[in-house]
């Protein structure tokens, strides 16, 4: 089986919003929070962050094709997603 690769959206202690992408979401979360050098110079900063929001791709292509098209968006509509998400609770992302 292929590799799972995510994008995702974490929460700041400032309540920004922050989008990335990975192949490890525990591993990624355990940076953003904790790693000295690993962690983004965005949430570096803004510690501690959540992981709200997530949706599994079969390639990194289609998670930066993801990452790159909320990154643009509002904060509003960020939250919309990150809402719609926690109202939908045990159904995976792109389905």
């Amino acid at each position: 089986m292929g590799d799972t690769f995510y994008f995702y959206i974490v929460r700041c202690s400032d309540s920004s919003f922050y989008c990335g992408q990975t192949n490890n979401l525990k591993r990624r979360m355990h940076e953003h929070n904790s790693h000295p050098t690993k962690s983004a110079r965005y949430t570096k900063f803004r510690r501690p962050v959540e992981l709200v929001y997530f949706e599994k791709y079969s390639t990194l292509r289609l998670a930066i094709r993801r990452e790159r098209e909320v990154k643009k968006w509002s904060k509003f509509k960020k939250e919309l997603l990150v809402v719609g998400n926690e109202n939908n609770k045990g159904k995976k992302a792109n389905e």
